[in-house]
C-alpha cells in the first residue's frame, strides 16, 4: 500500500523548488527526514499483522532498508520522476492490512515532526541497496526495518510521536491486542513445524 505524500500551501506544492537540487524543497527533505527518522517506530501500525513481515524482508521487492532515492526501488522512500505540483514522495512499506486511518495518522505525524525540526535526511542512494553487502550498509548508515511484529512493537512502546498521533486510549488498545495476536503466534503450531520436524524429532 504504498503511500504518496505532498504538501500544499496556497494551491501550490510546497514539496517543489525548481531552484534546489532534484527540485525538491527544504520542506521536502525535512518530511523525509522525519519519515526516515520515526519508521521503525510506527511499523507497528501501517505493517500490522504477523504476514506483514513475510513481505519486507531482504532480498524481495518491498523495500526494508531506510534509505530514499529518486529512481531507485531499493529504498524505503522513493521521489517519483514528477515535479512543480506533482512533486511527492513515496513511502513504500504499508501494506493493505493497515487501518488506513491509523496509518496515515502516525505518517503525518512524522512528517509535521521532520518538518518542524528540521530533521535533514541522509544523503539519497542511488546503488541497488539490495545488492550491497552488510559492510556497504554500515558504512552508508542505512538501517533496516524491524523483522517481526514483536520487534516492530517493542519500538512502538517507546515512541512519543506514534503515541501522540493515535491518543493515549487507541495507542494502549493496539499495543494490547496486537502483543496478544503475537503471542498466539508465537506459541502456535503451524503446518511447517509439522512437516520440517515431526519425522525428524
Amino acid at each position: 500500500m504504498h503511500c504518496n505524500l505532498s504538501l500544499f500551501k496556497n494551491g501550490k506544492n510546497t514539496f517543489y523548488d525548481a531552484k534546489r537540487a532534484h527540485q525538491l524543497s527544504e520542506t521536502a527533505l525535512y518530511a523525509i527526514g522525519g519519515l526516515l527518522e520515526h519508521v521503525r517506530s510506527f511499523t507497528a501500525v501501517t505493517n500490522p499483522i504477523v504476514n506483514s513481515y513475510k513481505r519486507i524482508v531482504p532480498g524481495y521487492e518491498a523495500p526494508v532498508y531506510l534509505a530514499w532515492s529518486l529512481a531507485n526501488r531499493s529504498a524505503l522512500i522513493r521521489v517519483p520522476a514528477k515535479r512543480g505540483n506533482a512533486t511527492r514522495i513515496e513511502l513504500r512499506s504499508p501494506d493493505p492490512s493497515c487501518n488506513p486511518y491509523l496509518a496515515l495518522a502516525v505518517i503525518l505525524e512524522a512528517i509535521i515532526d521532520g518538518v518542524q525540526k528540521k530533521t535533514k535526511p541522509p544523503l539519497d542512494i542511488d546503488k541497488n541497496i539490495f545488492k550491497m553487502d552488510d559492510r556497504e550498509r554500515k558504512r552508508a548508515k542505512i538501517e533496516t526495518l524491524p523483522g517481526s511484529l514483536h520487534d516492530a512493537l517493542m519500538l512502538m512502546k517507546k515512541s512519543a510521536i506514534v503515541k501522540s498521533a493515535l491518543g493515549e486510549h487507541i495507542f494502549k488498545e493496539f499495543m494490547q491486542t496486537k502483543l496478544q495476536e503475537w503471542e498466539k503466534y508465537r506459541t502456535a503450531v503451524t503446518e511447517h513445524e509439522l512437516n520440517a520436524y515431526l519425522i525428524k524429532y
